[in-house]
């Protein structure tokens, strides 16, 4: 047979995870782990980059054994059987990246309002990002090649702003004469609040398991798909620190909180006025749409292997397109009725909890089928916890009504797991 001409290449590959991971995890989160960890908060991005590269070991040496399109559903499957277990913590998977999109989305809409001071609005966010999703979409159904050349060419866009911008700021800041760390508060090293921050900052690395989605879909997976995590990943933390200093020595913590939502666009003003601010937000547009042009793609190779599995619903037959659609469709409720606090904590819940599920499998189960070391994930599971469980005590005290809606989540999938099993059995 012919090898196919349309898979994705290494830099592509990429391409296509730098896209997810650069894009509302840096515009959005900074304000929100400040918010945490105070003027530690380029030391939560950092630890957040630790726990990440830690925890992708699982993923790459299950992902280059068995390269699949389904990626962490397969991954899941081979450790606890096609059961509730697998078909759980993979729609956990799932939801987080729906989750994830929506944060892109919203993202989006909150930096494209925020030249004309209509940042905050709670009709033309969710309207710009529902129309962004919408967008992305139909760029996706029309083919592999036009997704990837798109991300290729955002990839270099974004990646080279953020360092021209981070940069600039640093620059700026050193010939100013009033050092780095000019704009901290001075409060306390807080432990606590540094863990919980470094909770969120995982969402912003958490796009490297969307490559183990691609599969057979890129040249050489064996190789490529290891090759690519690890790339992007290093890739985000060099930037990630660069921003996130730029932002400290700017406006601190402080303004960082203040700002929330924007805190980058915030940022560029003391240094570059309204043309800093003009030119963060275009970046922050091409990096949330890219984002979300690459995050659709993947996860609804998720979502149909999980069809496959028959571990996630489906619509009538003559509907085409079903996993984009649906995937869309989910992400589009989410932007519309969650805000981009109540979205990252959820996804920050679902992910951590797949995440330890994924690595407790690969101990349990995997390690001599993939020939993985088992104390890397075990290293994985103690830091998941040392970080979620600091960030969960700080929510339920702050935001207990999202914790619930979390929990909610989660219960109602388990159960819709178990009832899906029995009607299965009945049927078989």
């Amino acid at each position: 047979m012919a090898e196919r001409t349309d898979k994705i290449t290494l830099a592509g590959s990429i391409s296509l995870g730098t896209g997810v991971m650069i894009g509302a995890g840096i515009f959005a989160l900074v304000g929100q782990v400040a918010g945490f960890a105070g003027d530690w908060f380029p030391l939560a991005f950092l630890l957040g980059a630790i726990v990440a590269g830690v925890s992708s070991y699982s993923y790459t040496r299950y992902s280059s054994e068995n390269p699949s399109s389904g990626g962490i559903a397969m991954l899941l499957k081979d450790a606890y059987g096609p059961g509730v277990a697998a078909g759980s913590f993979s729609l956990f998977m799932y939801v987080s990246m729906v989750v994830a999109e929506s944060l892109l989305a919203r993202t989006f809409g909150t930096y494209l309002l925020r030249p004309f001071g209509l940042q905050d609005s709670a009709i033309l966010v969710p309207v710009l990002g529902v129309a962004a999703i919408v967008g992305a979409a139909v760029v996706n159904l029309l083919g592999n090649k036009l997704v990837e050349g798109s991300a290729t060419t955002t990839a270099v866009l974004k990646i080279l702003g953020i360092a021209v911008l981070a940069m600039a700021g640093l620059i700026g800041t050193a010939v100013s004469g009033n050092g780095f760390f000019a704009e901290a508060s001075g409060d306390s090293f807080d432990v606590f609040g540094l863990l919980a921050g470094t909770t969120l900052c995982v969402l912003a690395y958490k796009g490297f398991t969307t490559i183990t989605n691609q599969g057979d879909d890129i040249q050489d997976p064996k190789k490529n798909i290891a090759r690519s995590i690890v790339i992007s990943l290093l890739i985000c933390t060099v930037l990630y620190l660069l921003i996130t200093v730029s932002v400290e020595s700017s406006i601190g913590a402080k303004g960082a909180v203040d700002a929330r939502d924007y805190a980058l666009a915030q940022a560029a003003e003391p240094l570059f006025g309204a043309w800093g601010v003009g030119i963060t937000v275009a970046i922050a547009v091409v990096a949330t749409l890219s984002g979300l042009l690459a995050s659709l793609y993947s996860v609804s190779r998720l979502y149909a292997m999980l069809q496959e599995m028959r571990q996630a619903p489906s619509l009538p037959n003559k509907v085409t397109h079903q996993p984009m659609i649906i995937t869309a469709g989910l992400a589009i409720v989410a932007t519309a009725f969650l805000d981009l606090s109540q979205i990252a904590s959820m996804g920050a819940f679902l992910y951590l909890a797949m995440d330890i599920a994924v690595q407790w499998g690969v101990i349990r189960h995997l390690r001599a089928k993939i020939d993985a070391k088992p104390w890397l994930p075990a290293l994985t599971i103690a830091l998941d916890l040392a970080i979620l469980i600091p960030f969960t005590i700080l929510k339920v005290q702050n935001d207990t009504l999202t914790v619930i809606v979390a929990a909610s989540v989660a219960a109602a999938i388990v159960i819709a797991q178990v009832i899906t099993m029995r009607v299965r059995a009945r049927q078989e």
